[in-house]
């Protein structure tokens, strides 16, 4: 690839390898962004994304082998002294994070955030200039300033990635990196910042490098892409002829993953019998107030729906709608205000003891996060025993036995390569069939799936989901499928129903609300929802 001289960014040969491993996790990396020009690294996890980031700022880990020429502006990063690497970071490079709740300090407010990265970068300045910045940052994301003393916790997700893009802009720097920006983030908020951060670059005129492994998510915002596999890039070209003319394997497996997972339903009919039947949930949580007059956030509000034998069912809605309350309402961890819920007929809420004990063995969960879901210190072994022992279901033996089966059924073959693993020797893929193996143990009747592909690569997604079809089609499972997806849902569910502020809003078969929507929400979703089809 040829440098021009109206590149902000030229990689050239970079090799990264990690202290105590021989193997480059960067192997001959080579890319050129052009000025204002917005550009999507893909790949899959342990690929190399991150750490091109990390290259990028220079805060790759001591006693690792950083080689190569990265030139930003000219500037040979590799030969800069630390000093000159401080301004480097914000004056040249403004870095949008993964999860900017772990990257604020609970500690500042959200106005100190600016002010000491101003601060640190413009010490001539005076407080009340800095002051005024830091206000004007915050009405560019979309923030009132009269938040400007407000603290991280008090802002909801979408407000602190707004933050993070606030701190990656304050200098003007020529490059962006956003690292996984939307991850975290429901689709509505996600195409909300993405086209802030977008809107940004162009008034600003900096380039956009976004590390990602959402294929669709690049295609709507960026023009050009790269992929990578394994330390090197394996295909680059205009995103438009990657996604109809895939060259490489990984590109075509991306693009087979899409269009798979916003493909056609899959073809599982459900029996008529109902498992369960919601009737009129509520899940109201006090915020203090007078005792005549007490002030309740309505999580869950008059709620009705009913789930069939072999159905899948779809939650879908933007982040506070009540998702997450009723997946702790209908597992019984959180107390109910009013309504009833159903299993086979009978009120989980008149059951005490051993019998309510059993009933719940018929309601199993899968979390978004799978590797936050295991607890690091016990094996593959362990983990997936462990609800077998505690029920009284089995003996240690016997348990053995039991997991060897389970571990074929979720395809971790062969068992003796898993069975002693601890979570943090395996995949993201892995983690989460690991976590629905130990959901399957119990023999349930529904399985709770509270967004349990979100924080996977597209590949795994479209593995994950064939793995839960199958085991629909072979168990007779019933799904509650939690998602803020409404292309997945449409494709994987039989019927979807879409809560707003603890209401349900729409509600029907999953094909006909995705091509038909009648709520404002709906269509709001559907429009927010990117897919490998949206235009750049």
């Amino acid at each position: 690839m040829n440098c021009s001289q109206k590149d902000v960014l030229n990689i050239k040969d970079l090799c990264v390898s990690y202290p105590h491993s021989k193997k480059w996790v960067l192997d001959n990396f080579t890319l050129n962004l052009g000025s204002g020009e917005r550009l999507a690294l893909l790949g899959s996890s342990g690929s190399g994304k991150s750490t091109v980031a990390k290259a990028l700022l220079q805060i790759i880990p001591a006693g690792s082998i950083c080689r190569g020429e990265i030139l930003l502006n000219g500037n040979d990063l590799l030969k800069k002294p630390n000093e000159a690497l401080h301004k480097l970071r914000g004056e040249l490079i403004g870095l949008v994070f993964q999860d900017p709740g772990t990257r604020l300090n609970p500690l500042m407010t959200i106005g100190e955030h600016l002010m000491d990265t101003l601060h640190s970068h413009q010490p001539d300045q005076s407080s009340s200039f800095r002051r005024m910045r830091s206000e004007e940052l915050l009405k560019k994301v979309g923030i009132n300033p009269q938040r400007f003393n407000s603290y991280p916790h008090e802002f909801s997700g979408g407000m602190r990635q707004r933050v993070a893009i606030a701190l990656a802009i304050a200098l003007n720097p020529p490059l962006i990196i956003a690292d996984e920006p939307t991850s975290s983030l429901d689709v509505a908020i996600a195409n909300q910042i993405m086209g802030e951060l977008s809107f940004l670059c162009d008034e600003l005129g900096s380039s956009l490098l976004l590390i990602t492994h959402d294929l669709a998510l690049a295609s709507r915002w960026c023009s050009r892409m790269a992929i990578l596999d394994h330390g090197k890039i394996v295909e680059e070209s205009p995103t438009q002829n990657l996604i109809n003319y895939p060259g490489s394997c990984l590109a075509k497996k991306l693009v087979d993953a899409a269009k798979k997972r916003e493909g056609a339903a899959f073809e599982v009919k459900p029996v008529a019998k109902t498992i369960l039947e919601v009737n009129r949930l509520r899940c109201w949580h006090s915020l203090g107030g007078m005792p005549w007059k007490s002030n309740w956030l309505r999580a869950i509000d008059e709620v009705s729906f009913s789930l069939h034998v072999g159905e899948t069912l779809g939650v879908v809605g933007v982040s506070g709608c009540g998702k997450s309350t009723l997946c702790r309402a209908l597992l019984g961890l959180i107390p109910i205000r009013g309504g009833e819920v159903n299993l086979l007929g009978t009120n989980l809420a008149k059951l005490k003891g051993n019998h309510l004990k059993i009933a719940r063995q018929s309601l199993q969960m899968i979390f978004q996060d799978p590797f936050a879901s295991l607890n690091p210190k016990m094996t593959v072994l362990e983990t997936v025993s462990d609800p077998l022992l505690l029920h009284g279901l089995a003996t240690k033996t016997s348990a053995k036995e039991q997991v060897r089966f389970l571990l074929e059924q979720v395809g971790l073959t062969p068992v003796d390569y898993f069975i002693n693993r601890l979570p943090n020797h395996l995949s993201g893929g892995q983690q989460q069939r690991v976590a629905i193996a130990r959901s399957l143990s119990l023999s349930p009747k529904i399985l709770i799936c509270d967004e349990s592909i979100s924080m996977l690569d597209l590949e795994i997604q479209a593995d994950i989901l064939d793995l839960l079809h199958l085991l629909q089609k072979d168990l007779g499972l019933a799904i509650i499928f939690i998602t803020h997806d409404l292309s997945v849902a449409s494709s994987f569910c039989h019927r979807v129903i879409v809560l707003d502020q603890g209401k349900i809003v729409e509600e029907g078969p999953a094909q006909q609300i995705f091509q038909d929507p009648k709520s404002l929400l709906t269509k709001e979703l559907i429009r927010a929802s990117p897919t490998i089809f949206s235009p750049v």
